[in-house]
């Protein structure tokens, strides 16, 4: 066991340092990640050996997107407790799929779906499946809705597939993120095979634009865009479309969260319309990767499209959660979604939300003030700010991230080439923000 205490003593230390050392590796950091590309051992070495290496080359090679002060792609920090669950959840090595091999893994995510459902103000029919992340929870979302709306004009899609299938509509807004196309594919619908609706200056659906629907029709929604931060207008959506003949989907990644903030919770008006919606656990609740949370209005939709059986399985009258994610074989995400609701409780997640929103305000004032230009408006985490054309934009983006304060990362919004600013920690301290906004000035006047 000693292995497994200098384990923890190194992940402690590794986390004690975060805010002393560059949020980004240095040069040699990533020029001895080679000492590790060795052919493959005829012999072993000791454990203590092994993970002596793999701290002294790795830890130094990493991104810190664990502290605070990391603000790229949306990325989460790890709450303590959350990673405390990791850490015993890994000692416990739970198949989640069958409640015969992990009775813990299924309780709690039987407990973890009702208070996700409370948060949302979602009913109680309302059930849902622990995936790898956003991706995984958009293909599960549309999967149960392909079958839904094949069964309602009389094709079983699970039976007999897609070929002669009746054709399903699918509806997509112009700043859909490409994870949801690549769902879209991964079930068959096609990737072009789409009609994408334009977009309004902050990437929302405008709906006006919607096309006539005849049949069955899926229609995807967006709560949190990923460059602005920008919500479909869900309500209005929903109150137009036939309801008997299409299934709306909002992908939520960061977004769901805004439902736990009193300030932010109207972006989220109408979610108890739609059939189905999906966040990623690892972004803003701040547990470890992976996670991922697909909930869907019709659980036996989503049973048909995921539910299999096998002689050797063993089945009970409890919820076996098998029948409702891709996988049978799976960790428990459950135990990390569960410790992070239970030791932050309702008013920990509003507070951690509220903060971070307006931290991501704090960050958007303090650019225009020096007279740089916010290309959005500041609804929730995420801010996009110019630089001045795009060479200099671009030139700024690389000396922050060089001079190792923060992190940010660069994108094309509407044309534009801009920094984004995610702001998206629990780890993350006004201090943090002032020293990194002081990084952003520094660099971008020496652009």
């Amino acid at each position: 066991m000693d292995i497994l205490k200098s384990a923890a003593e190194r992940g402690m230390h590794f986390i004690e340092t975060l805010p002393d050392r560059s949020v980004a590796p240095q040069p040699d950091a990533l020029a001895a990640l080679d000492q590790l590309d060795i052919p493959l051992p005829e012999d072993g070495i000791p454990a203590e050996e092994m993970l002596e290496l793999l701290d002294r080359v790795g830890s130094p090679a990493t991104i810190g997107t664990t502290g605070g002060r990391f603000f790229g792609f949306v990325i989460g920090a790890t709450l303590p407790a959350t990673l405390a669950a990791n850490w015993l959840a890994g000692a416990w090595d739970q198949n989640a799929g069958l409640w015969a091999g992990s009775p813990i893994g299924s309780q709690l995510e039987v407990v973890s779906l009702r208070w996700l459902r409370e948060l949302l103000g979602l009913n109680e029919r309302w059930g849902g499946a622990f995936v790898t992340g956003a991706t995984m929870a958009n293909f599960t979302c549309l999967a149960a809705g392909r079958s839904a709306l094949l069964r309602n004009v009389g094709w079983d899609v699970e039976r007999d597939g897609l070929f002669g299938a009746p054709e399903i509509t699918v509806v997509i807004g112009d700043e859909a993120h490409p994870t949801l196309t690549k769902s879209l594919g991964l079930l068959g619908m096609g990737r072009e095979r789409l009609e994408r609706v334009p977009v309004d200056d902050q990437g929302r659906i405008r709906p006006e634009c919607l096309p006539r629907l005849e049949g069955p029709a899926l229609i995807c929604l967006q709560a949190g865009n990923i460059n602005t931060g920008s919500f479909d207008p869900i309500r209005q959506i929903c109150e137009h479309v036939p309801p008997e003949s299409t299934w709306i989907h909002v992908d939520a990644a960061f977004g769901f969260w805004a439902a736990a903030s009193p300030s932010r919770s109207h972006l989220m008006e109408g979610i108890p319309l739609v059939d189905s919606v999906c966040t990623d656990a690892h972004k803003w609740l701040n547990v470890p990767y992976d996670s991922g949370i697909a909930l869907v209005s019709e659980p036996q939709a989503l049973r048909r499209a995921m539910s299999f059986s096998a002689a050797y399985l063993p089945e009970t009258e409890r919820r076996e959660p098998s029948h409702y994610t891709p996988e049978l074989s799976r960790r428990a995400r459950g135990v990390e979604i569960w410790a992070a609701i239970q030791t932050l409780g309702r008013a920990g997640i509003r507070e951690m939300i509220e903060r971070n929103c307006r931290q991501a305000t704090r960050f958007a004032e303090g650019l225009a003030a020096a007279g740089y230009e916010i290309l959005n408006d500041v609804v929730l985490n995420q801010v996009l700010v110019s630089f001045g054309d795009a060479g200099r934009t671009r030139e700024t983006i690389r000396r922050i991230q060089e001079d190792g304060t923060c992190w940010c990362g660069g994108t094309q919004w509407q044309g534009r080439t801009a920094m984004r600013i995610s702001v998206c920690s629990w780890a993350t301290t006004d201090d943090d923000v002032e020293l990194s906004l002081a990084a952003m000035l520094r660099c971008a006047a020496q652009s």
